[in-house]
């Protein structure tokens, strides 16, 4: 069944456009079946090998200020931070696209890729994954394996997922509020930005308590006396499309503008620099090791149960 409706034979040329949805049709045994990702696809280590069908006008080696900047100019004047390379997607003639609708900032937009899917040979089944909360997550999961062909699959992924997430809140609600930490999540530095969507929820889940509030709304900029005035019990910073050695360099200029040393987290020494283009800004199945991990730092000497 593809995401029109049609009973067809199983996708057998895959094409995807956001991470995420990489790392969902490889975790269900299709890896052999894509035929063209991001540039941005790096997970499963070699997919970044495969035909990069997308490319960026942004320059992600920039200062953070300037892609801030440089993102917001384009969302405002509705010009596109990314663009499909159709004379390639015309060669690899996918049978499936797999995008998504959540995030201009995060995947090309989806009026062009309904715009160039028209244009394509063989009529592509097209599906969009805009998840907003783990479980939404887990139900991208179980639609790529419908239209896939493998519902087996993916039911049985699913649920080795969702026992993880549960062992972490079992864990979780056994924890007293008063020794819930409360934790500051920023996903970008400069601005500063607080983790929205899914991590609010894996925050909870984990033990902590979210000092920003916005679960289930998107991300959001936040002034640095909002930071200030929260001063969480945990900082976490895990920056949206970076590692850890970036968020560590950009995380400097943070300091420079408050007194980051009168923190509370600083002062107990508990600012973790996480990975967050491998874990926390994907909404893809390493959310849970991203919940696993951050259950770690907020209870280290809690142990999630067998």
């Amino acid at each position: 069944m593809n995401a029109n409706g049609r009973q067809d034979m199983p996708a057998r040329r895959i094409v995807t456009l956001l991470p995420s949805a990489t790392e969902i049709v490889c975790e269900l045994g299709l890896r052999d079946r894509i035929v063209g990702v991001t540039h941005e696809c790096d997970y499963p280590p070699g997919i970044e090998q495969l035909p990069h069908v997308t490319s960026s006008i942004i320059d992600h080696h920039a200062p953070s200020q300037e892609i801030d900047a440089a993102v917001r100019e384009h969302l405002e004047s509705s010009s596109a931070l990314y663009s499909l390379n159709e004379p390639l997607l015309m060669e690899l003639a996918p049978d499936l696209i797999v995008t998504q609708a959540l995030c201009e900032v995060c995947a090309v937009s989806e009026d062009e890729v309904l715009s160039v899917i028209g244009r394509l040979p063989g009529n592509p089944a097209l599906v969009n994954l805009e998840p907003m909360t783990l479980s939404e997550v887990f139900d991208t999961i179980s639609l790529v394996g419908r239209v896939a062909d493998c519902e087996a699959s993916a039911l049985s992924y699913r649920q080795a997922l969702e026992r993880r997430v549960q062992k972490v809140r079992d864990t979780s609600d056994g924890i007293e509020t008063r020794d819930k930490p409360t934790v500051g999540f920023l996903e970008w530095i400069d601005p500063l930005f607080n983790a929205g969507h899914w991590t609010p929820e894996i925050i909870e889940y984990a033990g902590g308590i979210d000092s920003f509030g916005n679960k289930h709304q998107p991300s959001q900029t936040i002034t640095d006396e909002t930071l200030i005035e929260a001063d969480p019990d945990v900082l976490i910073v895990a920056l949206c499309g970076f590692d850890e050695e970036r968020a560590a360099s950009d995380l400097e200029s943070l300091k420079a503008r408050i007194d980051f040393d009168a923190l509370t987290a600083v002062k107990t020494g508990r600012v973790h620099i996480l990975d967050g283009n491998a874990y926390f800004s994907r909404p893809g199945p390493r959310l849970v090791d991203s919940l696993e991990i951050l259950a770690g730092l907020l209870h280290p000497k809690m142990q999630t149960p067998a």
